[in-house]
């Protein structure tokens, strides 16, 4: 009786398993549902008593072998179009000949199975353990086959690894090569040949969207990642305003640097202005608190002095 429900539950899984293998539209998700048809027939082998097939399908075809599906699929590119050329000439013709053939033997097997007389799993059995009495025939009577698919397994190692390998056009560069490019650059077009800082340095707070302070006291736009700048603009946490003039004063560093005046007697930077300003401007604390940052004749508070005080308004 629980064999019998057990056949008909993991029958439901398995063929909806494999209608998703078939009509899934991408390729990971079909590898995924032939996973999960390779352990349901793992479980049907473990209750028509062969443990050992049952540990070889899970173990190989289960671990070793959609593993490898699934290892190729993200090597070629889930997302890749499949080429519209016909590479191969005449495939077309072996694979409807290989697809008769296949139909051919699995009707013969069929057949055989529904036409013929089954030997039980007893009788197979009797002079051993199922384990024991498969590892005889396999060591004895089928021991060439054995080898051969030895030989393929280690021929599909090889090929994954032919198919992997890309020589390189050039050598690839050294450190040595890339500081000589960081500092020919900066001979072109003044850049940086320096790492940039970090967020929050020399800044009231470390957080990670806090522009660094150079030593000038400017800011230095690129320490900010670009999406997180994007994000706080479309949030509305960073005023479209200030935005802007960032970006008018970092062109206009490089613009400053390129005609070889530098950042300190060259365009007015956002520092500068905070400075100019006069008695707008109070001295920071010693706590770096409470002060706040003119930018473009607007008031920059900090965030988290922004946020106190909404608290405190509701």
């Amino acid at each position: 009786m629980g064999e019998s429900i057990t056949f008909w539950v993991l029958a439901v899984v398995s063929v909806i398993a494999a209608l998703g293998l078939v009509f899934s539209r991408r390729a990971v998700y079909s590898a995924l549902m032939l996973g999960v048809v390779m352990l349901s027939l793992a479980v049907l082998y473990a209750v028509q008593d062969a443990p050992f097939l049952a540990a070889v399908q899970i173990i190989v075809y289960t671990g070793a072998v959609m593993m490898l599906f699934l290892f190729v699929l993200m090597l070629v590119g889930v997302d890749s179009s499949d080429s519209l050329v016909e590479t191969i000439k005449g495939q077309r013709f072996w694979a409807v000949v290989g697809g008769l053939g296949f139909a051919a033997l699995l009707a013969l097997g069929i057949g055989n199975a529904v036409a013929g007389s089954p030997k039980g799993l007893a009788a197979a059995t009797e002079g051993g353990s199922n384990v024991s009495s498969l590892a005889q025939l396999i060591f004895t009577r089928h021991v060439f086959a054995f080898e051969v698919t030895s030989a393929l397994l280690i021929t599909a190692a090889l090929g994954a690894m032919v198919l992997a390998h890309r020589e390189r056009a050039e050598a690839k560069p050294t450190q040595r090569d890339l500081s000589r490019q960081r500092f020919a650059a900066f001979g072109r077009t003044g850049k940086n040949p320096a790492p940039l800082p970090g967020p929050g340095t020399y800044a009231r707070h470390n957080a990670i969207d806090m522009p660094a302070l150079l030593p000038d006291g400017t800011i230095a736009p690129l320490s900010v990642n670009r999406y997180i700048a994007r994000y706080e603009e479309s949030k509305g946490i960073l005023p479209p305003e200030v935005a802007e003039v960032l970006e008018q004063e970092e062109a206009a560093r490089r613009a400053a640097q390129a005609n070889g005046h530098g950042g300190e007697h060259g365009t007015p930077t956002v520092a500068d202005e905070a400075r100019d300003a006069g008695p707008d401007t109070e001295p920071m604390p010693e706590d770096g608190t409470g002060q706040d940052t003119v930018v473009a004749g607007r008031v920059v508070r900090p965030r988290g002095e922004s946020a106190a005080t909404e608290e405190d308004g509701k």
